[in-house]
């Protein structure tokens, strides 16, 4: 995903004070029965007999339950009948065309679905279709999807990857960090590394962002994903005010290549931007210009941010 200059989208006094009047500490008083009491006719200790059961609302002791199980407080019945009907509409999700099939879904997903009942898996695989053909255009749209998806099969690693990318497209990025920690538990993949550590630097962690970038995690990624990866931990030095480190960090990757990669034009403009923030304006206008050579499908504002600088 393009890299960006900003995250992408790139009281009271205290109980028992001032006891009442007549100079007698609360609950000591005539009528009350303090622990040195002598014991109660039926046998039972004082201050467990019918005055203690719990109150009603206008004051008066309610009847006991039949089953001895201790009272709780009742929820309003609205609020209960909320509760259903907010959980209702994520489980129903958003209407799905009728020509859309399970079967549009690639064959690695239908496999991950497998062991769900078939009308089921049918049903989820569709979500995950219409989340993945909205999620550039209308990411809300595609979230919502994802949602009823997991509504009906949260332990499933891949449902909870694609809430993970949705939210993410959302600019939701502490769910999504939630749902990518979600699945990673579940299917043990390191390939949503760098969206984690892009979420922990919109969240203003930039240090956690960094803090991703390890042997261990490079050795689970290609190299698509290792240069996501770098860009990302690139955008976090760079929000720490480490400029130099950024921009050696970048030198490390490809930026000379004559591949047509999506990571390309993202690669040259954090490039770019990079040598913009450390003061060198005249680099930073080469690659910009670099960047928008190889960026037909304008995934950047390369062209925006040359115009800003006069060129």
């Amino acid at each position: 995903m393009a890299e960006s200059r900003n995250p992408r989208r790139d009281g009271g006094k205290p109980a028992g004070r001032g006891g009442p009047r007549g100079g007698k500490p609360a609950g000591q008083g005539r009528d009350r029965r303090g622990a040195g009491d002598p014991p109660r006719r039926d046998g039972k200790p004082a201050g467990q007999g019918r005055d203690s059961r719990p109150e009603r609302r206008d004051g008066k002791p309610q009847t006991p339950r039949r089953d001895g199980k201790p009272y709780e407080a009742r929820r309003d019945r609205r609020q209960e009948e909320g509760d259903r009907t907010a959980a209702q509409k994520i489980y129903d999700g958003p209407p799905i065309p009728d020509d859309v099939s399970a079967k549009d879904l690639d064959k690695y997903a239908r496999q991950a679905l497998q062991a769900l009942p078939e009308k089921l898996a049918d049903k989820v695989a569709r979500h995950l279709v219409m989340a993945g053909l909205l999620i550039h255009e209308n990411p809300e749209q595609a979230h919502l999807h994802a949602l009823a998806a997991r509504a009906r099969a949260t332990r499933t690693g891949l449902v909870r990857e694609a809430c993970g990318e949705t939210a993410y497209a959302s600019g939701k990025f502490a769910e999504a960090l939630s749902e990518f920690r979600a699945a990673k538990r579940m299917n043990g993949s390191y390939l949503y590394a760098p969206m984690m550590a892009d979420c922990e630097r919109a969240l203003k962690r930039p240090q956690k962002a960094i803090e991703y970038d390890t042997p261990a995690v490079r050795a689970h990624l290609d190299d698509a994903g290792q240069i996501e990866l770098s860009i990302v931990v690139a955008g976090a030095r760079r929000d720490q005010g480490q400029y130099d480190a950024a921009i050696r960090l970048l030198e490390t990757e490809p930026l000379h290549t004559k591949g047509r990669g999506e990571w390309v034009p993202r690669l040259r403009y954090a490039y770019a931007d990079a040598l913009l923030d450390a003061g060198r304006k005249e680099e930073a206008i080469e690659w910009f210009h670099r960047t928008v050579a190889v960026d037909g499908n304008q995934a950047t504002d390369a062209h925006e941010r040359l115009v800003d600088l006069g060129e």
